[in-house]
């Protein structure tokens, strides 16, 4: 049997360094460097171990100074799917310090933020599921990406109003794809598109964007903006819709439905019950 100084010596000369030897071996640094004090590692390994402890120092100063190690791609001018995804980020998402996040259930959803992101980040998201809601969550950690993006939606908040009717479109589909749902109740005669947002403005933004489009809609307390009608459902859906691959949520407790269907395709039922 290996004496406990053997078996230092030999970890010793396969490169391992004395935190890996204690991690091991179980005994204490002052233990094992008795034993392999005298006993170099090779100067490949004391070069890794110099980039890693560089790359650390590296992240720890960008962190406190607000910068990213990994590079993005800024933009002055702003394209309808450049409008998508900053929008998805601020409804169903978040633009927080040091990372941008988006959450949904719908997995067409989150290809398209993913796919989007792209355009302004070249590095792969971390995806998260919510077991429980299912809900999943990708993220993208990046300081100077964060502090742009948060930029850029505050900009797009307070232009799009005069931007074009291509770019209000995408803003408006990422509302109602992410804040929207249909309320179709036929033997209540109710039929009408549902959006909800807690900032007040934004909702005065939607209203105002939707009448760019002569679609009618009324702004209901606490927190919604509601259109109804059979000319404004059919406008909406012309204009706007909801987007492929959005679907209800059968399994929520207060769900009518209680069936996986897409929400453009309860929109036409809406649309084509007023035929009947």
């Amino acid at each position: 049997m290996k004496s406990f100084k053997q078996q230092c010596i030999e970890l010793r000369k396969k490169d391992h360094t004395l935190n890996e030897i204690v991690q091991i071996t179980g005994r204490s640094k002052t233990t094992v460097y008795f034993h392999i004090r005298n006993i170099p590692l090779s100067k490949q390994k004391r070069k890794k171990i110099s980039e890693a402890t560089r790359w650390r120092a590296l992240r720890v100063a960008a962190a406190r100074k607000g910068k990213a190690l990994r590079p993005f791609k800024p933009f002055q001018s702003w394209t309808p799917e450049l409008v998508l995804l900053v929008s998805h980020l601020m409804f169903d998402g978040e633009i927080t310090k040091s990372k941008c996040r988006y959450h949904n259930r719908s997995a067409a959803l989150i290809k398209r933020v993913e796919d989007l992101m792209q355009l302004v980040y070249d590095y792969k998201g971390t995806k998260n599921t919510d077991t429980t809601s299912g809900v999943v969550t990708v993220s993208f950690h990046n300081v100077e990406l964060e502090t742009f993006l948060k930029s850029k939606s505050k900009e797009l908040l307070k232009n799009i109003h005069v931007f074009s009717r291509s770019k209000q479109t995408e803003f408006l589909r990422a509302f109602f794809d992410d804040e929207g749902c249909m309320d179709v109740r036929l033997n209540k005669s109710l039929r009408r598109i549902r959006g909800y947002q807690n900032d007040q403005e934004i909702l005065k933004l939607v209203k105002l964007l939707l009448k760019n489009f002569d679609i009618e809609s009324k702004l209901r307390k606490p927190n919604e903006v509601v259109i109804s009608g059979k000319e404004n459902l059919r406008k909406f859906q012309k204009e706007i819709n909801f987007s492929k691959g959005v679907r209800l949520n059968p399994n929520r407790t207060n769900s009518i439905w209680k069936k996986d269907i897409e929400k453009r395709e309860l929109l036409d039922i809406a649309i084509r019950s007023y035929q009947i």
